[in-house]
């Protein structure tokens, strides 16, 4: 099915890879062809809304990091390699869903059985080889650049420019030949996540292998599910689950959860009925082949009158991924990292023709445009007074093992 989705010029294919959660309506959706485009370069969240309203059908798409410019009246001077546009949502002409042994197939001007039959004839492995030479990858930092940035950003912390901050550093290669669809196999062969995504549109890809959910609604409820805290995993079943243990009393994790855990609650309010708010599970302990995490879910009833741009106004970028308090993180994020995070740290999702909606935060990723031949991947950390730069900067290289692997 995956293959076949890549035929398209646009394509969106989400796996939850069997995670158990109550909260995933789907195990797997996958969306093509685009009937109606949404991709306005200013004024967004005003022109938003309409076509959410319009188009009462499926609805897929991303939200880029920089769409913080326009909520907040900020600015951003770094160069867009990969060239993902700050929102874009199209309506499919097909969607398959697909829960257990069942598919639904949903289109708008085709047969579902002969899409069916098509996708059964897909021959598995064309125009798939993998890259012909060696990626080298560079760093858009030295180690001791990055040590160096993450005291000054302490410096701010301790002044009380912000007590939070999310620093991402970016790992790049120039001129490289891969193969996105076999590329994104190994991925998610080596790393399977709730919240992976293969993502296309033309030339642009993204190959998610994401662990964390920013926001989901159903019905009248919305959640949100921040990761904070990451423990390595160990092939020695006792020696992981001391890993875990040790997550799960960690003061440090702790309290860089319970910080975005209060920052989510806050925006939630906005939006949400009076008293309605609560974190419904905090400092819960999630194991994914590479990693534990430490993950806290937030829900709140929304309130009757709320648009779904207001939803995204009060909520988004996802306070796992700048920092608090959010516009001054998102600042200092601008002044000391070293490129544009375009589609890092934003999100993919859906909206059901219910009206419900989940997306993704988008991490753990390769970013590859086929036109110029550029790759790219960030990787970063919550950074606190009491954050050691060492250990920070390793476990960027920890969270970044399962790209390198399916780059290799």
């Amino acid at each position: 099915m995956l293959s076949w989705a890549n035929r398209f010029g646009i394509c969106c294919f989400m796996d939850s890879h069997h995670y158990v959660d109550e909260h995933h309506k789907y195990d797997c959706l996958v969306a093509v062809d685009a009937i109606k485009i949404f991709s306005p370069s200013e004024n967004i969240l005003s022109q938003l809304d309409n076509f959410y309203n319009e188009n009462k059908d499926w609805i897929f798409g991303h939200l880029g990091y920089d769409l913080k410019n326009e909520i907040e009246g900020l600015l951003s001077l770094h160069i867009n390699k990969i060239g993902f546009e700050d929102v874009f949502f199209f309506v499919p002409s097909i969607v398959i869903s697909l829960n257990k042994n069942i598919a639904t197939i949903h289109s708008a001007n085709r047969q579902p059985r002969l899409i069916f039959e098509e996708i059964k004839k897909e021959v598995l492995g064309n125009n798939q080889s993998s890259s012909s030479k060696q990626i080298e990858l560079q760093s858009s930092l030295k180690r001791e650049e990055y040590l160096d940035i993450i005291k000054t950003v302490q410096q701010h912390i301790l002044r009380g420019d912000c007590y939070e901050l999310n620093y991402c550093q970016e790992f790049f290669a120039e001129d490289v030949f891969i193969e996105p669809l076999l590329t994104y196999s190994k991925l998610i062969e080596i790393s399977p996540t709730p919240f992976s995504c293969f993502y296309k549109i033309e030339n642009k890809y993204l190959l998610c292998a994401s662990p964390e959910r920013f926001l989901s609604k159903y019905k009248s409820t919305v959640f949100s599910q921040p990761i904070k805290g990451t423990a390595p995993r160990n092939a020695n079943n006792a020696l992981d689950e001391i890993e875990k243990e040790n997550l799960q009393a960690n003061k440090k994790e702790r309290s860089e959860n319970v910080m975005i855990v209060d920052l989510v609650r806050n925006d939630l309010s906005k939006i949400c009925k009076e008293g309605t708010v609560m974190a419904d599970e905090l400092f819960g302990i999630y194991s994914f082949p590479q990693v534990h995490q430490m993950i806290s879910t937030i829900k709140g009833e929304l309130r009757q009158d709320v648009t779904f741009a207001e939803i995204i106004r009060a909520t988004f970028p996802m306070g796992s991924m700048t920092g608090a308090p959010k516009r001054r993180a998102m600042q200092l994020i601008e002044q000391y990292e070293k490129t544009k995070r375009q589609l890092f740290s934003g999100s993919v999702g859906y909206i059901s023709p219910e009206r419900d909606f989940d997306f993704n935060v988008v991490i753990r990723s390769i970013f590859y445009n086929a036109d110029n031949r550029f790759l790219n991947y960030l990787v970063g950390g919550a950074i606190t007074f009491y954050a050691d730069a060492e250990k920070e900067y390793e476990e960027c290289l920890l969270k970044a093992k399962a790209i390198i692997d399916a780059l290799r």
